[in-house]
């Protein structure tokens, strides 16, 4: 769920590659314009169904539209099935802003950007940008097979017209077996940015590569938790006091915190309820907090300046947030 969203045209609809189609996004008034998109950034859509996705934006810099890529997932919960089967060019659909937790780093000497599968979509955003500012990268797109790599003849024509642009595939079908990240990812100075995005297993391999390999500037966007390790249930519950709005919540143990801010009517974004997408991020101003999200890096939990209220909660005692 959203407080602040825009209504959006669906201006097209188009297959990229076998089972993702993009959605183009238009304002429905004319003249209007979206804000302005980052590489990295996601949006929300409303889908008719009740259901609130984030997908990751592949226009970087335009304002007329917002272009989306989403794979018709065996495993999904409602949300691409929607978009695959039901979306039709000439709806009107709710849309949140950008936002954007998966920032490029653009002064970076050198960039290398992982993907694996729809993964590509933040990625493919980052390699224009980076081609736009004609700083040196290397894009790695790793797929079951060319025919399930969306977007993979513009990337070849970029990388083509911007000699600073390199590009290495890795096709299950073609290669015999999955990638070896440890050889793809070595070879590169310690100043090096990295970054991926792709079905979790690929990503805790990716994690292990980087350590394996030294490299510190490591940077990630999952689609989903997966299966991470059970939160423990707080033996006792705790107090948050909302700056803002000037309500005070007993948070009772075990129950999640954005539930109990929405049961006492506080208006909070919201979306995933998995730590993943962002939306629910919330500004600390005192407490102690345990962190279970999948965005903050280890840096940002100790400086303790944010949180994602849908998986993350006051470790003890009291809390107070800037909602």
């Amino acid at each position: 769920m959203s407080s602040s969203t825009m209504q959006a045209l669906v201006y097209n609809l188009r297959h990229e590659a076998a089972g993702i189609a993009s959605v183009e996004l238009r304002p429905v008034a004319p003249g209007a314009a979206f804000p302005a998109v980052e590489a990295g950034a996601h949006i929300d859509l409303h889908l008719g169904n009740g259901l609130v996705r984030s997908y990751s934006l592949t226009n970087p810099g335009e304002r007329h539209r917002c272009v989306v890529a989403v794979l018709n997932d065996r495993n999904s919960r409602g949300g691409s099935r929607y978009v695959h089967e039901q979306l039709r060019v000439g709806q009107v659909i709710d849309i949140g802003a950008p936002r954007n937790h998966f920032r490029l780093q653009e002064d970076a000497p050198r960039s290398v950007l992982l993907a694996g599968g729809i993964g590509v979509t933040p990625v493919y955003a980052m390699l224009q940008r980076l081609a736009e500012l004609q700083r040196p990268a290397q894009l790695i797109y790793c797929a079951r097979s060319r025919t399930e790599a969306a977007y993979v003849n513009e990337i070849e024509a970029l990388v083509q017209a911007h000699p600073m642009l390199s590009l290495r595939c890795h096709f299950d079908d073609e290669q015999g077996g999955p990638p070896n990240l440890v050889q793809l990812l070595d070879g590169h100075a310690k100043d090096t940015h990295f970054y991926a995005c792709g079905p979790a297993p690929m990503l805790d391999a990716y994690e292990r590569a980087c350590a394996q390999l030294g490299q510190a500037n490591v940077h990630l966007e999952r689609f989903a938790a997966g299966t991470p390790a059970a939160v423990p249930t707080a033996s006792q519950g705790y107090t948050v006091e909302l700056r803002k709005s000037g309500k005070t919540v007993q948070v009772a143990p075990g129950v999640v915190l954005l539930d109990a801010l929405l049961d006492a009517g506080v208006t909070l974004d919201h979306s995933c309820r998995e730590g993943v997408c962002g939306a629910c991020e919330t500004k600390i101003l005192s407490g102690d907090v345990e962190h279970h999200d999948l965005i903050l890096t280890a840096q940002e939990r100790a400086a303790n300046k944010s949180m994602m209220v849908c998986v993350s909660r006051c470790r003890s005692g009291s809390l107070v947030l800037d909602a």
